[in-house]
């Protein structure tokens, strides 16, 4: 057998230094390493019929026992190997968005003006806020890394969730304006015959659509390690759909009907206002403090729960978004015995230990003696009511 067994008086913090040992397992209290399937196993399941979801199901029963065996020092180098092996390419990223997009808005502005098309002026206000999140986002990643920590203790993370959600609504609003003059030109119009056909502009937003294509191609692989790179992404998505049907639309508009073009801009001015709608909610769900991911709950509580043996069992466990990250708070229950230093230490040991893992912004570790009381947050005047009254 594979499984090794360890001394039980051996401390937390060696086999931590252990586990890092090619020839020396991470200890497996509950016998974890037990449940994972072999390739031989999980290739069986998937020839079944309808096996695919047992063969998925597995397979990510097989990534959580791997995750939660590691130790919190293997998690915490994954994490920063992988941040440095990023930093060039999201550095990159940024930086080519920003230059493509200020080409791409000269030629889409002029696509738009000299076709005089309801459809490519959509594109065309869109290359422009484009520009806008580049230099936006660009600006609170550096404010945020030189915020006075007097000032601002909790950190500047919180400043890109909060750029995202302006840039938000400044896209919707112009957008609303596409619509009422699109609106307008449906309402007003009185010659039914159809504009003129400018190849010109159809190229230069074809030109922009490829360029798009590429970046986003490029932003997809990039787009968990970074937040910006993420809302980059996002806008790379958004502006291939909205350049390839303005390129429909502008073109119905000068070959089929007039109406066509209008009628475009409308639709992709609502589409970008939902797609907008839609970050601007999910940030928001991060500023109001959404709870972490269940995967990431079930690695805090394991990791908790196993850190010492002087810690008999986990009362509590929360971790939720304070802005792209987590704070997490965890309550510990020891022998009531325990001397306060060594209690002081374990769960200090503790909070650092998690402070390290990725996305964590701020850990706090509360040690209690039993598992009774109800772990409830009373709204601070109830609270204030209770300790006069």
């Amino acid at each position: 057998s594979d499984t090794v067994v360890l001394d039980p008086s051996t401390k937390s913090e060696d086999i931590e230094r252990t586990s890092e040992s090619a020839s020396v397992l991470p200890l497996d209290p509950f016998h974890l390493r037990e449940g994972l399937q072999s390739e031989k196993q999980l290739q069986e399941l998937r020839d079944r019929k309808n096996g695919k979801k047992l063969h998925n199901y597995y397979a990510r029963q097989n990534n959580l026992i791997v995750s939660l065996l590691k130790s919190m020092e293997e998690h915490t180098n994954e994490a920063r190997h992988e941040e440095d092996a990023a930093r060039l390419p999201v550095k990159i990223a940024v930086w080519a968005s920003l230059i493509a997009n200020l080409t791409l808005c000269a030629l889409q502005m002029y696509a738009a003006i000299s076709a005089l098309s309801l459809s490519l002026l959509a594109t065309g206000i869109d290359s422009v806020f484009d520009i806008g999140s580049n230099v936006l986002l660009l600006w609170l990643h550096r404010k945020a890394e030189s915020l006075d920590s007097k000032k601002w203790p909790v950190g500047g993370a919180r400043l890109e969730t909060i750029g995202n959600i302006i840039y938000g609504f400044l896209m919707s609003s112009v957008n609303l304006v596409v619509i009422v003059e699109s609106v307008r030109d449906l309402i007003t119009h009185t010659n039914g015959s159809v504009k003129d056909f400018h190849l010109p502009s159809i190229l230069a937003v074809a030109s922009a659509l490829f360029v798009k294509f590429v970046l986003f191609l490029y932003c997809f692989s990039l787009r968990k390690n970074s937040s910006q790179v993420h809302v980059l992404w996002e806008d790379h998505r958004n502006d291939l759909w909205i350049n390839s049907f303005g390129i429909l639309m502008s073109t119905g508009g000068s070959k089929l009907r007039w109406f066509l073009d209008p009628m475009g801009a409308i639709i992709i001015a609502l589409g970008v206002i939902m797609a907008w709608g839609r970050t601007i909610y999910g940030q928001f769900e991060l500023l109001a403090g959404k709870s972490a991911p269940h995967g990431v709950l079930q690695l805090l509580t394991y990791k908790s729960l196993t850190f010492s043996e002087e810690i008999e069992r986990i009362d509590t466990v929360r971790a939720y978004h304070s802005g792209p990250d987590f704070f997490v708070e965890v309550d510990i229950v020891m022998d009531p015995k325990t001397p306060l230093w060594k209690a002081h230490d374990i769960s200090e040991h503790l909070q650092g230990k998690i402070e390290a893992l990725p996305n964590i912004e701020r850990a706090f570790v509360h040690v209690d003696y039993e598992t009774s009381h109800q772990p409830v947050r009373l709204p601070p005047f109830e609270s204030l009511n209770r300790r006069v009254f």
